[in-house]
């Protein structure tokens, strides 16, 4: 999934406003002589429950303010904005240009001229690293980030990387440069009325194949998905750098492109709902935001393994720390520890619909029935291990998987 394709979009709701503005109002009158911690995030993605338990757990009043846009390609954009203005302002101060156009730019509605906090999908953090829109996180002030286990998931593995955005490798200078916040997978969703018919039920990618379904699917429209899943097929990696060393890939996916009925990965829903396919591949948090999840339409995470993904926290690139106290921890830096609790990850996952990190270094038997027993937010052991990110790619590879997307879409 390139950030030009629709499939980063994914993880977008339509309600929540609400929500944040009766957070906003609990934190009063009086802005200007009062500490403030600013949040952009995606809607309905920090549930009001918890910035009320965040309040009350605090030493002293404070503004908090919750500012949601709809899609996390807007949040991107709004980094994009912030480095861009103060460029601008940077240019300005040196004796260029007038900064004023930038200024007059209604993309930010914070007191601050810069957010604490900005939620950002895994996928854009390489180019937000590579393009300075962020800066690094320091974690000796988060008290419970080893509470982030890579044994599971590689959560650390996951946020740290060079100054060119690329994973950590040996020797190499690299920085933590998000705070993982919740993440979910893709999984296929069904019609458990045209599957029983069928006398089975689908578990893995290798059921897309089944000539049952010739027209019957939809995928995303994203190459990085939809070649990721015929390599997991194969018994390879999401990631494989060279797809030339798969000799089979070609010929499956053009023998999976006759099954599937339409690309999409914003309109995938509706045909489902409506009878006209009978499974899709879709994010775990669309499909249990269904009201009819339980019912007709049923999930399930392929047993090979999927692709996950994750929502972070990052510092924009010149976010201003001089008032904080060095001896304290800063109010960002408390929400981060906060989100990080052992007594609000449950809550977090059930309200959210995705699985807070803490959960993958916790013993299943240890948590809630409701989610021991959901293993389409919190997939079985083996499952979750055979898993993966879908982590950045080189320029040639990213051109490989481009030139086959398209050979393929057009047999």
């Amino acid at each position: 999934m390139k950030p030009s394709e629709s499939s980063i979009d994914r993880r977008s709701f339509l309600t929540g406003t609400a929500a944040i503005a009766i957070a906003q109002l609990l934190g009063g009158c009086d802005r200007s002589t009062r500490e403030t911690l600013t949040i952009e995030l995606l809607n309905n993605s920090v549930p009001v429950q918890l910035i009320g338990k965040f309040r009350q757990q605090l030493d002293r009043p404070i503004v908090l303010e919750f500012s949601p846009e709809s899609q996390l390609a807007d949040l991107f954009a709004l980094l994009q904005n912030l480095y861009q203005k103060q460029q601008t302002q940077t240019d300005a101060s040196n004796g260029g240009e007038s900064g004023s156009f930038w200024q007059n730019l209604p993309f930010f509605r914070s007191t601050k001229a810069v957010p604490d906090l900005v939620m950002l999908g895994d996928y854009w953090l390489a180019k937000a690293i590579e393009w300075e829109f962020v800066q690094p996180i320091p974690v000796e002030k988060l008290t419970l980030w080893e509470k982030l286990s890579d044994e599971l998931v590689p959560w650390k593995t996951l946020v740290t990387r060079d100054r060119n955005g690329q994973l950590a490798s040996v020797g190499s200078e690299s920085f933590v440069w998000g705070a993982p916040y919740r993440w979910g997978s893709m999984v296929m969703a069904y019609r458990r009325d045209k599957f029983e018919k069928l006398g089975w039920m689908p578990t893995d990618w290798s059921d897309l194949w089944k000539p049952e379904l010739r027209h019957r699917i939809s995928l995303p429209n994203s190459a990085r998905e939809v070649i990721g899943l015929t390599l997991k097929k194969l018994g390879r990696s999401y990631n494989t750098p060279d797809l030339d060393s798969v000799p089979d890939l070609e010929a499956e996916l053009v023998a999976l492109q006759q099954q599937v009925k339409l690309y999409s990965s914003d309109a995938y829903l509706p045909p489902l709902l409506l009878e006209d396919t009978w499974l899709t591949v879709a994010p775990s948090t669309d499909i249990l935001s269904l009201p009819q999840y339980d019912g007709e339409i049923m999930a399930v995470v392929p047993q090979s393994g999927t692709s996950l993904w994750a929502d972070l926290w990052v510092r924009p690139t010149g976010v201003d720390d001089s008032a904080e106290n060095e001896s304290d921890i800063a109010l960002w830096q408390r929400w981060i520890n906060f989100c990080w609790e052992s007594y609000i990850v449950s809550q977090l996952s059930l309200l959210t619909k995705a699985a807070s990190p803490i959960l993958t270094g916790m013993q299943r038997g240890t948590l809630p029935e409701n989610i021991q027993k959901n293993l389409v937010l919190f997939p079985p052991t083996q499952t979750l291990a055979s898993s993966e990110f879908l982590n950045p790619l080189s320029d040639e590879a990213i051109e490989q998987y481009r030139q086959l997307w398209v050979k393929v879409r057009s047999s």
